[in-house]
Parts: structure tokens; C-alpha cells; sequence
């Protein structure tokens, strides 16, 4: 495969490109910013995955991912978000959010993973995942999710879940059907604002309870992290 990082730092940048070169046969280019992402990606023609910062100077991970992705067909995407590991609320199984310090056996998973994801398919994360990284970066703004032939809206204001749409649902209701979905694609647009305001729990709190209330979710530990 084909990876490219994207990381202000240089010194985790050089360090991550080492490992994936020591771990796997895979060629591996580190870039600082979006912009020499983006010169990076008219030059070549081949991407498979996108390593990069969610939020540096000179970096927007998710529109980066967007803008690249209509350059590679099929390109797939993890992210290094800027809270610490120790702040998360829920683990996923087989995430694709790494929060440092990064596990390098999970990272080296996921790039496996990737590797041996079918030509062009869909990037998927889990619903928790995205949500939960939303929040704890205190994004405001709407969140599109995709699966299959349904789509819905979730809400976002300072890190809070404030509002989420299906096509059948509102509220809790669209949240609780959301979830079921498990693994989507999405889309994030900072500048929508919510219609109206029909959440007012913690995101951590109405999802733990959500996510309680489904047994069939098995996929998450819905266990709040000690501290």
C-alpha cells in the first residue's frame, strides 16, 4: 500500500513513518500540513491510506480526508485526535481514532485492516467512534452518516450532542437508530447549526445509556474509563 501521514510534529511523524517501515513493506511518505498533502496527491497516483492530525496548524484532518479522497477512489483514513487516550469515555473494537500516546500494535492492526479492505470500498467508522471524537474535540456543526440507503443528521454545539434527524426519528429516538447502524460513512460541515435543540444530556451519558439499552451492540464497551 501506499500511506501518506499528515502531522505537524516532526518528531512523531519521522517516529510513526519508522514504525510502519520496521512493521510492514508498505511505502510511507510523512507531509507537515494540507496544503503539501495536497501538492503530494495531484503529483502521485496512488493513495490507500490517510494517516493524518484531526485538528494542527495548517491541518483540518477531515477536510483533508474529503479532498484527497476525490483524488484516490477508495482512499480509507484514521486519525490522530488531540486529547490524550486517557480521556476517552468509550473503547471501540477495531477503532480507527488514535488519541496519544498511540498503542502501536492497534495502529499496526488498523493499517492491516486497510490493507486487506476490498478495491474502492467504503471508508467505515463506527458511529461511536466519530461521535465520540467529535465531542471531546468540542466541534460544533452537523455530522452526515450513511448506511446503505439511510442517512441521518447528528447536531453538534461545543462538544454536546444537541440535536440528531433520520427519516423516521427525532431526538434520542434518531440517536438510538443511529447507533444501530453501527458502521457508516460521514461527512462534517462546522458552519450547520441545529435547527432545534432536542438532547440535553452529556454525549457521554446518553450514549452510554443508549448503547446500555442495546444489547446487541457488542462492538463497544460501554463501560466509562476510571480515572
Amino acid at each position: 500500500m501506499q500511506l501518506l501521514i499528515v502531522h505537524r510534529d516532526p518528531e512523531m511523524g519521522e517516529a510513526l513513518v519508522q514504525m510502519i517501515r520496521n512493521y510492514t513493506a508498505h511505502h510511507c511518505h510523512w507531509i507537515e500540513n494540507d496544503n503539501a498533502a495536497m501538492d503530494w496527491g495531484r503529483r502521485h497516483e496512488r493513495c490507500d491510506l490517510l494517516l493524518v492530525q484531526l485538528g494542527a496548524d495548517g491541518i483540518d484532518g477531515l477536510a483533508l480526508g474529503c479532498a484527497l479522497s476525490e483524488i484516490f477512489p477508495g482512499l480509507q483514513v484514521l486519525f490522530f485526535p488531540s486529547y490524550n487516550a486517557g480521556e476517552r469515555r468509550l473503547e471501540v473494537a477495531e477503532t480507527k481514532i488514535f488519541p496519544e500516546p498511540i498503542e502501536g500494535d492497534e495502529l499496526l492492526s488498523a493499517i492491516e485492516r486497510a490493507e486487506h479492505a476490498p478495491p474502492n470500498a467504503p471508508d467505515l467508522f463506527h458511529v461511536v467512534d466519530i461521535l465520540q471524537m467529535c465531542c471531546l474535540n468540542r466541534r460544533s456543526g452537523a455530522l452526515q452518516m450513511v448506511k446503505d440507503s439511510k442517512s441521518a443528521l447528528i447536531y453538534l454545539r461545543s462538544g454536546k450532542i444537541v440535536h440528531a434527524e433520520t427519516t423516521t426519528a427525532r431526538g434520542r429516538d434518531a440517536l438510538a437508530e443511529i447507533l444501530e447502524w453501527k458502521l457508516v460513512e460521514f461527512a462534517y460541515e462546522r458552519s450547520v447549526r441545529p435547527p432545534l435543540e432536542t438532547i440535553s444530556e452529556q454525549w457521554d451519558e446518553v450514549l452510554i445509556d443508549l448503547l446500555g439499552a442495546d444489547k446487541s451492540a457488542s462492538a463497544v464497551e460501554s463501560e466509562r474509563r476510571s480515572a
